[in-house]
């Protein structure tokens, strides 16, 4: 009963997470073109590949640390595969793919709590993929067979795989200073993110 006493009016992992990557979410959905008028094909050839040189060297980082806790299935939630087959549908071949730039500057993941605060930004991704899957279906023609399928990289299990995880989060028991780590490592994402995607003039 102390420890439950103790723990009333301290934010969740999950709630920690949400309030603290707010602002820096929406900055970001702000400035991707997806809902551009002037988005047409040609930037979404160029956005791809931006995307890729961020996924392939974060996800790396985050899965060779060792640092991730137990209970989150790497093979299942892995994304750059999916990139790479999109990117391969858009034409990129596998010497081209290999020159393209990768983004070098990312957050540190030396810590599990800074681990599962970055894995919370990616896999919070794949919710808004939902929407941009659509817009991008209905506006460019592309869905999963031509250069979408990262757009719905979890397909029908979006929700569930979701769901799972923020159970995952729910179950880690970290202390107040693991949170804030976890925090300032999501933040730092979308920070990085938000930078690369800039760098490489895919963004509005």
């Amino acid at each position: 009963m102390h420890s439950q006493a103790h723990d009333v009016g301290v934010p969740s992992l999950l709630e920690a997470l949400r309030t603290g990557t707010a602002l820096l979410h929406v900055a970001l959905e702000k400035r991707l073109p997806f809902f551009c008028e002037r988005l047409d094909a040609g930037w979404y050839q160029r956005l791809l590949p931006a995307y890729y040189g961020f996924y392939a060297p974060m996800e790396a980082a985050l899965y060779d640390s060792g640092l991730i806790p137990e209970g989150f299935d790497q093979t299942l939630r892995v994304k750059t595969p999916t990139l790479l087959g999109d990117l391969n549908a858009l034409g990129l071949d596998e010497a081209a793919i290999t020159a393209l730039p990768r983004c070098a500057e990312l957050p540190t993941f030396d810590t599990p709590a800074a681990c599962l605060g970055a894995l919370y930004v990616l896999e919070g991704a794949t919710l808004g993929g939902q929407v941009l899957r659509r817009e991008m279906a209905q506006r460019l023609d592309i869905n999963a067979d031509n250069g979408g399928a990262f757009l719905n990289v979890y397909g029908a299990e979006t929700g569930r795989r979701w769901k799972d995880f923020l159970d995952y989060l729910g179950s880690q028991p970290l202390d107040a200073c693991a949170k804030e780590r976890a925090v300032l490592a999501a933040r730092s994402t979308f920070s990085c993110f938000e930078q690369w995607l800039d760098s490489q003039e895919v963004l509005l």
